[in-house]
């Protein structure tokens, strides 16, 4: 196992007050930890001071081993396994943890957001459509069933069927009643409707043009939006799959609270999640590898 990284040799020259001479001549191919060693061993202070700098203070590590380069990050990364990559999530920012999403294909991106709670599902569709496209592409049988959910009240219907033209209120209640409607304005057609049985009420309107229903569903759920959540997972995910490109997704996805992002994210194997994770803040990373993981310091200070 081997940690390689580029370490800023000037700054160790720097604070160790060693000559360019001296470091081409003594400490040509020499380890940071050889370097460190020796100097010590000739008296050298500061190298006793700058050896216990590397083991306690983010700041230095950051410059030493130039932590602000992805890649040096990366050779880290790549000796931890997946509960110690894992750690590191809950310290990353929002919009980073966003980026790490592309690492998933969209079927993939499908299933994970059929798992989240459905507030946070519906969030993310609204990134992605508008109410009336959400409608229009829900298939029937959901608006179906949104409207004969009995969060739904026929007083709610009938105050979003005065909306509906003249046409279609004919439409449906001739459906259920058999009889000729055309002699029927708007507000006896209403009175018709409202005045049919309960399990005749919901044929009629079950009954309606699908253009008329969508308009019906928009009405009531726009008024009241946390009924978008009555809206089955897979309706919404079948939708944005169809009519949505990868990049988009994840886009929308940014909503997303970033616990359930984690979560996600805790799925990638461990070579993309160690890509993801190069992307946290250099100081905080500086700050893990200090806590949490003093051997892997250590290895890298004497390769």
């Amino acid at each position: 196992m081997s940690i390689v990284i580029d370490t800023d040799l000037t700054l160790v020259m720097q604070r160790l007050n060693i000559s360019e001479t001296k470091m081409k001549e003594c400490y040509a191919n020499k380890s940071l930890e050889e370097i460190v060693e020796k100097e010590a061993e000739e008296g050298n202070q500061a190298a006793v001071a700058f050896a216990h700098e590397l083991f306690t203070t983010p700041r230095m590590l950051v410059k030493i081993f130039q932590l602000a380069d992805p890649e040096n990050k990366l050779a880290f990364l790549k000796e931890m396994n997946s509960d110690q990559l894992k750690e590191f999530l809950s310290l990353m920012d929002e919009e980073d943890l966003n980026e790490g999403l592309k690492f998933f294909d969209m079927n993939k991106l499908m299933s994970m957001l059929q798992e989240l709670p459905p507030e946070q599902l519906v969030n993310t569709v609204f990134e992605l459509f508008t109410e009336e496209e959400i409608m229009k592409y829900l298939p029937e049988e959901q608006l179906d069933k949104f409207l004969e959910n009995p969060d739904i009240d026929k007083y709610q219907i009938m105050n979003n069927l005065a909306l509906i033209p003249q046409e279609y209120l004919a439409q449906m209640y001739e459906a259920v009643s058999g009889e000729d409607s055309d002699k029927m304005g708007s507000k006896e057609l209403l009175e018709k409707i409202g005045g049919l049985n309960p399990l005749q009420f919901m044929d009629a309107v079950k009954a309606m043009q699908p253009a008329a229903k969508q308009q019906l569903t928009l009405g009531i759920a726009h008024a009241r939006q946390e009924l978008y959540k009555n809206f089955d997972a897979d309706a919404y995910t079948n939708m944005i799959q169809t009519y949505k490109y990868q990049p988009d997704v994840v886009k929308g996805m940014a909503v997303i609270d970033p616990d359930e992002k984690i979560k996600m994210l805790k799925q990638l194997p461990n070579d993309f999640l160690a890509i993801v994770i190069t992307q946290i803040d250099a100081k905080v990373f500086a700050e893990q590898l200090i806590k949490n993981h003093p051997k892997l310091l250590a290895q890298a200070i004497m390769e």
